[in-house]
């Protein structure tokens, strides 16, 4: 294919996978299936007619994009939130992942007359979870999850891959001879998530203090610095025999806990990365699916589909967190929640480069699981989280004209409280009100307007007011604001 017509039909299917986003949120369908629908009908057997049978481009691509991906994933989880879910989150990551793969493994073993090892291959492929698609339909419905529902499977989710990356792996070699035995994984997992932890923290230190004292001339060539750390973050941590991908989430968890120089634009620039990277590789596996060839297996896949659901990752969650304090209803949305994306089918590739006897089945299953997964659970998460009483308003973060890039040498940040309408603050002009010295009001929003303020602005009930100061300061604002007008006395 000349370059001019490959620029050609990728602005254009990328441009279509953008514009079908919208209808993500008007149909609650998770973005990732419409990415893949738009490859399908612009393959070979589809509208575009486009032919690719090349599962070796589709595995680097596929690589290099999960490395972004998932980067952005532990960049974008909130470290405050997930460290006391730390233990419940890395067992479903790791032992969560087994128990799912050797259930599914078995009952394939069964239906399919797989091989134990091709059957635990499969179940390996199918093991980790893409909670990033749940919350894009929570989103587009407008709700969320209660307590720590939301955070626990945002570190599940970020975290899960590199296990089943390495299950793949490992049975893969054993399949081919490379591994005496299924014994011999055990020192080589520890080896790989111990590398793999080592590499992501020592990359994510040393990281942090080139950013911030390299002091480049030019703003973008940081992101520039990033993108190369990352990629050589992967890379160290594989040469290393360690986990490349639990090394790049590693280090993105470790940035976003830490100030570095225009933390901010790079959260919003690796989002932007992150989406394009999502497009590109479900277009590819788009394009690389037959659909022809799924049709044989819709059977077998129906039922492996229904006990991967109702059977695999139920025993895997209620099994991992015996240990702890979650209602019966927590671990039955956690369960339910449990979506396939991206992963099961970029790993559903291995096999076949490896020529393993099942790669092609393995293959159109893995990509009609996630199928049925997501158009199962995927539509059916807010209607389930209402039933079980699990569902809140989702927050929407209100947008501000006034940022703080939060970089080394200040302690500040910006946060938005509301005044209370039964306040003592209200009617109070700002300078009669008792802040902390160094907490300052830089904005106020009042009624879809954005107010700068000066000594003499008269707070109004149910105020935002932005402030700036150290989080100290943010509960002593809170306190006054807080503090009840006195009831007015009756006139006689």
């Amino acid at each position: 294919m000349d370059i001019e017509i490959f620029i050609l039909w990728a602005s254009a299917l990328i441009f279509i996978s953008v514009l079908t986003s919208k209808l993500s949120d008007r149909f609650s369908l998770p973005a990732l299936l419409l990415f893949l629908l738009v490859g399908i009908l612009a393959g070979s057997e589809g509208l575009g007619g486009i032919y690719f049978d090349d599962p070796g481009l589709a595995k680097t691509i596929g690589v290099f994009a999960l490395i972004f991906i998932i980067y952005y994933g532990g960049l974008d989880t909130p470290w405050k939130s997930v460290k006391p879910l730390l233990a419940p989150g890395l067992i479903l990551a790791t032992f969560g992942v087994l128990i799912t793969a050797v259930t599914v493994g078995l009952f394939a073993v069964l239906i399919l007359k797989f091989s134990l090892l091709e059957g635990l291959l499969l179940g390996s492929i199918v093991s980790s979870t893409d909670a990033a698609a749940v919350f894009s339909v929570l989103r587009s419905r407008r709700i969320s999850l209660k307590g720590s529902l939301k955070s626990l499977l945002e570190l599940e989710s970020g975290s899960n891959d590199p296990m089943a990356v390495f299950l793949t792996i490992g049975v893969i070699g054993l399949l081919a001879g490379q591994n005496a035995s299924g014994v011999q994984l055990l020192p080589l997992f520890v080896l790989n998530m111990g590398v793999g932890l080592l590499a992501g923290y020592l990359m994510a230190r040393l990281g942090i203090f080139m950013i911030n004292r390299v002091k480049l001339e030019y703003d973008g060539l940081y992101q520039v610095l990033i993108a190369a750390l990352i990629l050589l973050t992967y890379s160290v941590a594989n040469f290393s025999r360690g986990n490349g991908f639990l090394a790049v989430y590693v280090l993105g968890l470790m940035m976003s806990r830490s100030a570095f120089i225009h933390k901010r634009q790079s959260v919003r620039f690796y989002e932007g990365v992150a989406w394009l990277m999502q497009i590109a590789m479900f277009l590819t596996l788009g394009l690389l699916v037959f659909p022809s060839q799924i049709k044989p297996i819709i059977g077998p896949g129906l039922l492996i589909s229904a006990m991967l659901i109702f059977l695999g990752r139920p025993i895997s969650v209620f099994l991992c967190l015996l240990p702890f304090r979650f209602q019966f209803k927590e671990k039955v949305l956690i369960s339910w929640v449990g979506l396939r994306g991206a992963v099961p089918v970029i790993l559903a590739t291995f096999p076949l480069l490896a020529g393993v006897a099942q790669a092609h089945t393995i293959f159109n299953i893995v990509f009609f699981v996630v199928l049925t997964s997501v158009l199962v659970q995927g539509t059916s998460i807010p209607v389930v989280s209402k039933r079980l009483g699990l569902d809140i308003p989702f927050d929407r973060k209100k947008r501000y004209p006034l940022e703080l890039d939060e970089t080394e040498g200040i302690e500040a940040s910006l946060n938005d409280l509301i005044v209370p309408y039964n306040s003592a603050a209200v009617g109070q002009p700002i300078a009669s009100i008792d802040l902390p010295p160094q907490a300052l009001i830089v904005l106020i929003s009042r009624a879809e307007h954005f107010i700068i303020p000066t000594g003499s602005t008269v707070i109004e009930a149910g105020d935002v007011l932005l402030v700036l100061g150290k989080d100290s300061d943010f509960s002593q604002v809170q306190a006054t604001l807080s503090k009840l007008r006195e009831p007015e006395e009756k006139s006689s």
